[in-house]
């Protein structure tokens, strides 16, 4: 995934994207940051969580560029949300979501809402990068509340 996203810096260079350079740049940064800071090895799931951060940030961002009425930095930044998204793996639907909650939910069997940091912990590993996590926190508050 590094080498893909530095390959493609170069070929956002040779065609004058700016908008791709400087994003892809932004991310080859920040994974290279992450590497030197705590020593830990480029690789797939380092990037999955740059990636992740990267589109989450953006997200926000979009939030309060709509108090500010900037729609030409709305515009900008859900270009660099898609552009990120298309580095991510296929992203879950709902319904697989649904179903891994549910599995998770078969194996720790929660008492209540208490129990929520317990199946957050078994869920993530298995939808990380894969799923929005505010969409799945979302869903298992709902499961939860149901008990």
């Amino acid at each position: 995934m590094y080498d893909k996203i530095k390959a493609d810096i170069v070929t956002a260079m040779k065609d004058k994207d700016t908008l791709k350079l400087q994003t892809l740049r932004g991310i080859k940064g920040d994974a290279d940051l992450e590497h030197i800071n705590k020593k830990v090895e480029i690789n797939d799931e380092l990037m999955i969580n740059v990636l992740s951060r990267g589109i989450k940030t953006r997200k926000e961002s979009i939030g309060e560029f709509e108090k500010g009425g900037r729609d030409d930095l709305i515009a900008k930044t859900n270009e660099e949300i898609e552009l990120l998204q298309s580095y991510l793996p296929e992203q879950l639907s709902s319904d697989e979501i649904s179903k891994i909650i549910d599995e998770v939910f078969a194996k720790v069997n929660p008492k209540s809402e208490k129990d929520m940091g317990l199946i957050m912990k078994e869920v993530s590993p298995l939808v990380k990068g894969k799923a929005d996590m505010k969409e799945v926190s979302t869903l298992i508050k709902e499961k939860l509340s149901n008990l």
